[in-house]
């Protein structure tokens, strides 16, 4: 008899869709000799990458869009696959956002990078600041908007003249190989753009790893630690992009239809799963029981079922621990004296056991309950009514995050002055759940630490080198 085959103990990583529970995606993991390959090449290609003009670089990134525009709609089918993002929604996160935020970070680039001429020079001296590339930026990026929270990294970093080598999430590997399959089409020189599929302890490696001059992290608070004792004993700064937990206030002038519509939208689109989804709202009494009720009645019109369909707008959580931990939120509430406004029986696809979860809305709730106090990242939202600005603010910075919060009303110079005294990284005013270009994607307290997009994100990727010429001896 032949010798017998040896099983294959390799471990592999895994993509079990939300959809249906199979697996999407299996490949084995890449190895610290992987990981060693990829940074000697990354360190090799940043020499020369840094060299290239920032008009050469502009170049490079429109023809990356290009080709990521053209290849959307396929795109946006493999990504509701991969985490359960409807059909009707999923394209339009390349479509609008990304392509929205490489755009802007290529035209803002020759002014984010320009030399700093301090406005006191002097005869006989030239003086400026440069903005150099640190090197090598390792990019970790989550699963829930894949393609946003990795490109808010990426193109800046390479904008600015540095090497990307990309960890993307196990439930999401299939955009790591679509950022190499664009910069491939788009011509990048070898070496510039990588990507690694990495269990948890090879991750670790890669960013204590001396090679690596910058880390984004984009993820749990608990995993934000980690990366940051990972660094703590070399002198490499990181973007720790955590959790939320972020709040609404609507006042009682405000537009109730429009604070409605777009509240529901921003606490259940994406099932819940948004960093800056709204996962706890504020209601001036005068107008909180008319706003529960038209909350309550846009709620129960959403259609949860197999994210493929395209008359779905609400999938299924990314995995069933997930949509069993928010299930364990909605009933401690209930059991401590919330109410639960919407019955599940009008979503039958809401099943336990499932990531298929029915939207919920709570109301009689207090802080002493988690869903109002610890990230639920689920189709969950509380509703407490306050009689006043100075309790809603005391409400509002009354939890261990700091991302974003939005207030709704007529009075824009009284937003302004309320967002003065809360703690967050930003302010909205009768808007909510969205990431502007233009401004710094930053957060407070558990929210993590530094920022990504705007000339602030391209601060973050650069180091200033100081130039005093005396030019007359």
């Amino acid at each position: 008899m032949g010798q017998a085959m040896k099983k294959d103990t390799t471990p592999k990583m895994q993509t079990i869709s939300p959809v249906d529970g199979s697996v999407y995606v299996e490949r084995a993991y890449h190895t610290a000799k992987d990981i060693d390959a990829v940074l000697t090449k990354a360190k090799k290609a940043a020499k020369e990458w840094r060299k290239v003009p920032l008009s050469e670089r502009q170049k490079y990134m429109l023809k990356f869009l290009d080709h990521m525009l053209a290849h959307a709609q396929e795109i946006g089918k493999e990504l509701t696959w991969q985490m359960g993002r409807p059909i009707s929604q999923t394209p339009g996160e390349i479509m609008r956002g990304f392509q929205e935020r490489v755009k802007y970070a290529v035209e803002l680039a020759p002014k984010a990078l320009a030399d700093i001429i301090p406005h006191d020079n002097r005869d006989g001296f030239k003086r400026f600041i440069r903005r150099e590339p640190l090197g090598v930026v390792a990019v970790i990026a989550p699963w829930n908007y894949p393609y946003l929270t990795a490109v808010n990294a990426i193109v800046p970093a390479l904008l600015a003249g540095n090497v990307v080598v990309l960890k993307h999430s196990f439930q999401t590997p299939l955009v790591g190989d679509r950022f190499a399959e664009g910069f491939k089409a788009a011509g990048l020189p070898e070496g510039v753009f990588q990507h690694l599929d990495l269990a948890d302890a090879d991750t670790q490696a890669l960013v204590e790893d001396k090679r690596v001059d910058y880390v984004n992290f984009t993820g749990s608070v608990r995993v934000g630690h980690i990366v940051q004792k990972a660094l703590s004993d070399r002198f490499v700064a990181c973007g720790l992009e955590l959790g939320g937990k972020d709040p609404a206030y609507v006042r009682e002038d405000a537009d109730l239809a429009y604070a409605v519509e777009n509240l529901v939208d921003g606490a259940f689109f994406n099932s819940g799963q948004c960093c800056c989804g709204i996962e706890r709202i504020y209601v001036h009494e005068k107008i909180y029981d008319k706003f529960v009720e038209e909350f309550v009645k846009l709620t129960k019109t959403y259609k949860l079922g197999n994210p493929t369909d395209p008359n779905t707008n609400l999938g299924p959580m990314v995995r069933t621990a997930a949509a069993d931990f928010v299930r364990g939120q909605i009933d401690e509430a209930v059991k401590k004296g919330a109410k639960a406004l919407v019955d599940e029986k009008l979503f039958p696809a809401s099943k336990k056991g499932t990531p298929y979860l029915a939207p919920q809305v709570l109301v009689n709730v207090t802080h002493d309950m988690s869903v109002m106090k610890d990230e639920s990242f689920g189709p969950v939202v509380g509703i407490m009514k306050v009689k006043s600005d100075e309790e809603a603010v005391k409400m509002m910075n009354d939890s261990p995050y700091g991302l974003t919060v939005s207030i709704w009303t007529k009075n824009a110079a009284a937003a302004e002055k309320l967002g003065e005294e809360l703690e967050t990284g930003t302010v909205f005013l009768n808007r909510c759940d969205y990431v502007d270009p233009g401004l710094p994607w930053t957060g407070v307290k558990d929210s993590g630490r530094g920022a990504s997009m705007s000339v602030i994100g391209f601060e973050n990727l650069t180091r200033p080198k100081s130039f005093h010429l005396k030019t007359k001896v």
